[in-house]
């Protein structure tokens, strides 16, 4: 584990985030933008690594008697995750078909209860969770809403836990193609990822600076997978889209150039946010 030391250092490019969060507009409607996304988000979004387990359990309490509220949960990635540590996990999502793909994929789990709801209004129970995580999930909550809301279904001295998979700091050749390559063919690319939490955003929602940290995380794609990647993002443009069939024209060109045995290799930083509401 890195502690990351400053929370302004956290994403690349995040000093510059969070300034339009009051005034979104239609196109960033995070309950529908993802609905027809799904089979590829299941298949090709990153998981997260052990470390971030371990971490939640030496520093939040995440045991097997833990009740955990995954808020934002989509398709089940950390969903699941929490659930093979034994713990209850309320998996709240607004979205019917991410949540639906969860139900499919996690039925199997006694444990697991799939809800309808937000972060702004999750429908749980008053202090009935001793955790409350999100993953690639925070950035589109409303702040003070989904403060008061995690406040209230958290039990005393309960934890939250914020998490993201994020680029590296340092140059990559193959992810700096690729931003370039949804600069210009994806118009709602650069508003997105201004959507990350910048320390301010972190500070009004903990009350204080959170702790956080820092690990490795990657993906291995061939074309197929780097493409279904690339369409479970919420601003790649679809099929039908004028800038659809030219970005998927320079994403066969930039993988042309860059696999290896077949392949091409993303590497991350999972980001994690920690601790208890003020």
């Amino acid at each position: 584990m890195v502690l990351l030391p400053s929370l302004a250092q956290a994403g690349r490019g995040t000093t510059r985030i969070l300034r339009l969060s009051h005034n979104v507009g239609p196109m960033l409607n995070s309950t529908e933008r993802f609905s027809s996304r799904v089979d590829n988000y299941v298949k090709y979004r990153p998981s997260y690594p052990a470390a971030v387990l371990e971490l939640l359990s030496v520093r939040c309490g995440l045991a097997a008697t833990s009740t955990v509220a995954d808020v934002g949960s989509g398709t089940g990635i950390l969903t699941e995750l929490l659930l093979e540590t034994g713990a209850e996990v309320f998996a709240v999502e607004p979205n019917r078909d991410m949540r639906a793909a969860a139900e499919r994929l996690l039925s199997d789990y006694g444990r697991f209860r799939s809800v309808p709801g937000s972060a702004e209004e999750t429908t749980l129970p008053n202090a009935c969770v001793d955790l409350v995580t999100a993953s690639q999930a925070f950035h589109w909550f409303d702040v003070q809403k989904a403060r008061r809301e995690l406040g209230r279904i958290l039990r005393p001295r309960g934890w939250v836990a914020l998490i993201w998979n994020e680029r590296p700091v340092e140059a990559v050749p193959l992810l700096d193609e690729y931003d370039a390559l949804l600069r210009r063919h994806a118009p709602d690319y650069d508003r997105v990822r201004e959507m990350r939490a910048d320390e301010s955003k972190m500070r009004d929602f903990f009350g204080r600076r959170p702790e956080s940290a820092v690990f490795p995380n990657r993906q291995s794609f061939d074309y197929a997978g780097l493409e279904g990647r690339l369409m479970s993002s919420s601003y790649a443009p679809e099929s039908g889209h004028p800038e659809h069939e030219p970005m998927i024209a320079g994403l066969r060109n930039l993988f042309e150039r860059h696999r290896r045995a077949g392949k091409v290799l993303f590497p991350y930083r999972t980001l994690v946010y920690f601790g208890q509401l003020d």
